[in-house]
Order: structure tokens, then sequence, then C-alpha cells
């Protein structure tokens, strides 16, 4: 373990190494980002939020690797989320890299670098309003005050990450898994070399977002104004977590918390929540429930009355991905003629 001035480096061995990038005001608290070398220079798995602490944390890291960001060759992001896409652009601007992402994602991200905000403000009145919101909750959308959000300008990238096929690493194995749920062009990364320590498995798994060993990813609906199909997030999650168990990799290196073994044991462990998430929200649907209603009774980390404003959004997003997943499974449906849309368990 070496230091830089703004946190520590992590030598995982076999030309890996990590930093930990913060995130401002989350309780995540940082992003690892990976830097991989291979022979046309090091390439960094994912880059952190923008933002100048982060910044500086990425570049001293880089500077205790023995590199800089000015010798980075490629970015490669697990997705398009602004806590790993967020400095993707910086990094390019000043090192002239590329940036590989899965097809799914990009698309997110050239929708959000053409929307203009009003039409995003407009959708989520309509989809808050449609999910059985209150008014007060609705009000601000309705007049909405210029503000700075993170990520409305991310980096455009200029690689597709193709599923099952191996990066353009020179003198690397590093194929891209997409493994679509936390967003719809999630891509975990399976470095298929030894392992370093020679532990027992496949090679080690870059997991993103989609496998870490203490926290569930949020599973919420997939957000395009302009698309009506009606997607299965959670079932795509689900149908992902089992593609990864089945690689058996000798460790998982995932960008929030810290490395594990055993990926097959995690996805069990994931695999039961969920089933049993589902089924004490099954329960709930013994009345009918908007999807408001069923995510003020859903359990959270917090009471509902002291889920902050944004929060609740996310949270009406994942009770939403949970309906659909009931309905698919034929364990609940919609209540014909209900407005909004309620939803009851079918037994």
């Amino acid at each position: 373990m070496t230091s830089s001035q703004s946190g520590p480096v992590h030598d995982h061995g076999g030309g890996v190494r990590s930093l930990r990038v913060p995130i401002p005001d989350n309780p995540l608290g940082h992003t690892l980002v990976y830097v991989v070398d291979t022979d046309r220079g090091p390439v960094l798995i994912d880059t952190g939020w923008d933002d100048p602490e982060s910044w500086d944390t990425l570049a001293d890291g880089l500077t205790a690797c023995g590199t800089s960001v000015a010798e980075i060759h490629g970015v490669v992001i697990t997705h398009h989320h602004p806590d790993h896409h967020g400095l993707s652009g910086r990094v390019r601007e000043a090192s002239g890299a590329w940036i590989a992402m899965h097809a799914a994602d990009t698309a997110v991200v050239r929708r959000t670098r053409e929307a203009r905000p009003e039409r995003w403000f407009s959708y989520m009145t309509a989809k808050l309003t449609a999910a059985g919101a209150p008014e007060e909750h609705i009000a601000p959308l309705r007049t909405p005050r210029p503000r700075a959000l993170p990520g409305l300008s991310p980096a455009l990238p200029d690689r597709d990450i193709v599923p099952g096929e191996l990066l353009d690493l020179a003198g690397r194995r590093l194929r891209a898994i997409w493994t679509p749920g936390h967003t719809p062009g999630h891509v975990c990364l399976h470095l298929e070399e030894t392992h370093p320590a020679q532990l027992p498995g496949h090679g080690r798994l870059f997991s993103g977002d989609h496998l870490l060993p203490g926290i569930t990813p949020h599973i919420g609906l997939y957000e395009d104004p302009d698309d009506a199909t009606v997607t299965d997030p959670l079932g795509d999650y689900l149908d992902s977590l089992e593609r990864v168990g089945r690689l058996a990799p000798a460790e998982v290196l995932p960008a929030h918390q810290h490395p594990f073994p055993d990926a097959a044991a995690r996805v069990r462990e994931l695999l039961t929540h969920h089933e049993a998430r589902l089924t004490a929200l099954r329960a709930l649907l013994a009345e009918p429930l908007t999807p408001w209603q069923l995510a003020e009774r859903m359990e959270w980390n917090r009471p509902w009355e002291q889920i902050p404003y944004g929060s609740r959004n996310i949270a009406v997003s994942e009770a939403e991905a949970h309906l659909r997943r009931l309905v698919k499974l034929g364990r609940a449906e919609a209540v014909p003629g209900s407005e909004p849309v309620a939803y009851i368990a079918l037994s």
C-alpha cells in the first residue's frame, strides 16, 4: 500500500491498482477507479465524479502509480452514472485517451447531452403524476428553477464495448460481460488472466455497481422520455447476476467498498434478498396501491418521512421496477380503470 497526498493507492498485483476517488456529499464516500497496465500505456476502469477534489485525487493517485493523466491510453466505463463517468471528458482532454462504453448507456449519454432541462421536468411531472405522487411533491417540477446538476454534459464515448468480446487492450485479456439492471448498458469486465496470488477461480472481475460486497445497487426504471417500451430492469438484473455467478472469478474488484472473493455466494445472497423483497411487496398489495403508496410502505434505510425529495423519486422508480417484475411473474396486476393506476396482488 502506497499513499498519495489525497488518498491511498492500492496495488492488487498483476498490473492492476486502484484509487479511492471521493464522491462529494455522498454516503458511498468514493469510487474505486482501477488503473490497468497495458503494452500501450495505462487504461482506467471508470474515472470518478466531476469535482475539483476528485480530479486532484485522481491526478495525484496516478502520479503515485508512476504515471500521469497525460499518459492514460484509454478509459473503459462500466456505466454512465456521474460517479463513474464524470471525469472521463477531462481525462480525454488531458491525454487524448479513447472512451469506451456499452451502446445502451452511450444512448443515455447522448440523450442527456441533447435534451433540454424543460423536457426532463415535464417528463418527471407526468411520470410522478401517473405514479400517484401528491401535488405538493409534483409542484416544484412545474416551475423549475435553473440549477447546476451533475452529469448534464457527460463526455460522449468514442468506442463501443461489445458484449462477449475482448477489449482492445494490448497485452491484456479483458472481456466485456453485459450486465443490465442498474443501467441498461452496465458492463462487468472479466480479466481472463491467472490471479496474481493464485487464488482459485477464473481470473478477476471488475464488477462496477453490479456486484458489491455489502450493498444492493439501485434498480429503478430505465428513464427514456421518448421510449414507451415496457422494460423489466429488475428481471434484467437478476438474469445478469446469475450470469456473473457462473463465471466463478477468483476475486471481484467492485467500484465501491472493497474487493472480495466468492462471487457466486454473493450472487446467491442478492437473489435471495430480491425474492424476499418481492414476496414482502406482494403482501403489501393485498390492497390496491399506487407506485407512490407502495414506495411509502417499502423498507428503506430510513423512515419515509426522512427521505429527501430527490431520493423519493428514486424510491418510486425502484417500487415501479419491482411492480413490473411482479406483474411479469403473474403475482400482481393493474386494477382496471384505476387512475392513477393501482396494483393488487394475484392469489
